[in-house]
């Protein structure tokens, strides 16, 4: 694997494929954890990653580091890389053929890192992994805002759209709520610690219930189930009621039957 990122980090800092190489200092190779299960990717490189050849060094990488700690993760736990490589000028917007052209480089370092989680930082990144695994997105920026910090399923991975940490240096109204997305980052590395003694544990094994359940939220967005936060209060709850907070009346009639 190691040898494997090597050679392709030689490739993407000789890369000449696009215009963008007459503008750049560096092509910003992905940097972190080689084996984790986690996978960060933002757009592209700003100026002090330019300048340096380094992710998230700049003031967009200070935030990063805020809501990082506030979701009680490490830098180093996790691999951080971009969709294009090159800074683009004056911080414009990514072309398609740009988009085309880098995003191989993209797709090998998700083969080879292999993530069970990939969370996408902002609109560009996040069209282009909702598109690769033909997850149907969100027309407009306005309407991309209403899936952050929500779970998705695709190809055995889980997806989680977070918005860019340089909208809190335009916005800071946003830093509360981007604070409560990030903090879903670490929800979705574990399992909900009630799952092997939960109900829909037993059910899904014994196939009557749908493995979405699972995915979704026992080993998922688990914060969010309706179980979850009933046990945690000591509140009586039928064996029959769904993460979503639904009794499954078809499933009780099976059980009873």
């Amino acid at each position: 694997m190691l040898n494997e990122i090597q050679e392709l980090n030689k490739e993407i800092r000789s890369c000449k494929n696009c215009s963008l190489w007459e503008s750049r200092i560096n092509a910003v190779c992905g940097m972190g954890h080689h084996n984790s299960n986690l996978m960060l990717i933002a757009q592209a490189p700003g100026e002090m990653e330019d300048r340096d050849g380094t992710m998230f060094i700049g003031p967009s990488g200070k935030v990063l580091e805020e809501l990082l700690q506030h979701a009680k993760i490490k830098r180093e736990e996790i691999y951080m890389t971009n969709l294009i490589k090159c800074m683009l000028p004056k911080n414009r917007k990514p072309k398609q053929e740009e988009i085309q052209i880098c995003s191989h480089y993209l797709e090998e370092e998700i083969r080879i890192i292999n993530p069970g989680i990939i969370a996408t930082l902002g609109y560009y990144s996040t069209k282009y992994i909702f598109q690769k695994y033909l997850i149907p997105f969100p027309l407009s920026r306005e309407e991309l805002k209403e899936v952050f910090g929500k779970l998705f399923l695709a190809a055995n991975k889980k997806i989680l759209p977070l918005g860019h940490p340089a909208s809190i240096l335009y916005n800071d109204s946003l830093r509360k709520k981007m604070i409560k997305n990030y903090k879903k980052l670490k929800i979705i590395m574990y399992d909900c610690k009630w799952y092997p003694t939960c109900p829909m544990k037993r059910f899904y094994e014994e196939g009557l219930l749908e493995r979405k359940w699972i995915q979704n939220y026992c080993k998922g967005d688990w914060e969010s189930c309706i179980r979850y936060q009933m046990e945690e209060k000591g509140e009586y709850h039928s064996d029959y009621l769904l993460p979503d907070g639904r009794i499954n009346e078809k499933l009780r009639k099976k059980v009873l039957r």
